[in-house]
């Protein structure tokens, strides 16, 4: 197990490097002043862009300039300063990494335990009204793009129940931390966790149901049965946990993918996390925060794969970490 995991850290840091290369020679490459003037953003001054070619030393040839953005980052954790607001970049992503972790994490609570809970039930209980009821309502959730969704459920809990005084507990839109009021919190999450979850435990329904059904007609099921075992103990003790190695596959894509910016959620409800921030640097053409942002999302992408990997050890017994 610990060679496994010092392993595949390593190949973790040798993936980091390369996309720190990917990232370095897509964004720096080119003339030096057209880089600065990229970097300084659309409406800096001819001032603002002298700043960043002399700051970055981007006079200096491109193998020093990329050790300099390397030395930067590992000794100083600097991804380079926002010219367009004026404070660091890691700055703003301390602040919008919290919002995107609170509505990616508590969503996929939401979707696994709805999906897998489905899914289950449709595999042990095939052809049933149940099954046929859980997979037409997955393929509409998994048919309905977000923002329709999300723009459904603000029109309908927000508007309608506050014009008609049903409650005034769902707001539109914004975000409080969870250290400022833990139930504001609540309050202002709820409606983007059912919007995220709700369309991706569609495909959970569908990919445990496939799973449960493959894994309920292998010979060691058929065996447990034929010894006397409970069907619960055979479903959920020895069925469910070699169904969910596929499961956690597609958990640690969909984690990693969201937690580097659930776009279209954190749009629709004003929600300022990495979303929300990469669509604002876009317009503003501010490239260092999109350079932050692609970094962070790399990160979360490796991490989630090591997770991945581990989790694998634990649900199917057949799996050995070498």
């Amino acid at each position: 197990m610990i060679r496994f995991l010092v392993r595949r850290i390593f190949l973790g840091l040798v993936t980091m490097v390369l996309v720190t290369m990917g990232v370095f020679a897509l964004f720096f490459a080119g003339d030096p002043h057209s880089v600065a003037r990229r970097l300084a953003g659309r409406q800096a001054t001819q001032q603002t862009v002298n700043l960043v070619y002399r700051n970055l030393g981007l006079d200096k040839p491109i193998y020093v300039q990329f050790w300099n953005f390397v030395k930067r980052l590992l000794l100083h954790g600097s991804l380079g300063t926002d010219y367009y607001h004026g404070v660091p970049v890691t700055t703003l992503l301390r602040e919008d990494v919290p919002v995107t972790a609170s509505l990616v994490l508590g969503a996929a609570v939401i979707w696994l335990i709805v999906g897998v809970a489905t899914g289950v039930y449709s595999a042990t209980h095939p052809r049933s009204f149940a099954d046929r009821a859980f997979t037409t309502l997955a393929l509409l959730f998994y048919s309905i793009p977000v923002f329709v969704l999300g723009l459904a459920l603000i029109s309908v809990f927000f508007f309608v129940f506050t014009t008609h005084h049903v409650t005034t507990f769902f707001p539109a839109s914004g975000y409080v931390s969870l250290g400022q009021s833990p139930y504001q919190w609540f309050r202002h999450l709820v409606l983007p966790w059912i919007t995220l979850a709700a369309i991706t435990a569609a495909a959970y329904t569908r990919l445990s149901r496939t799973s449960m059904l493959e894994v309920l007609g292998e010979d060691y099921i058929r065996t447990a049965r034929a010894k006397g075992l409970r069907e619960g103990r055979v479903v959920y003790r020895h069925a469910l946990r070699s169904a969910l190695t596929p499961v956690t596959t597609q958990f640690g894509v969909d984690v990693a993918v969201a937690l580097g910016g659930a776009i279209l959620t954190e749009s629709v409800y004003s929600l300022p996390g990495l979303g929300w921030e990469s669509v604002q640097a876009i317009n503003n053409q501010d490239l260092p925060v999109i350079i932050g942002i692609v970094m962070v999302a790399a990160a979360a992408v490796i991490v989630m794969n090591i997770v991945v990997d581990l989790l694998y050890s634990l649900l199917d017994p057949r799996v050995k970490l070498h």
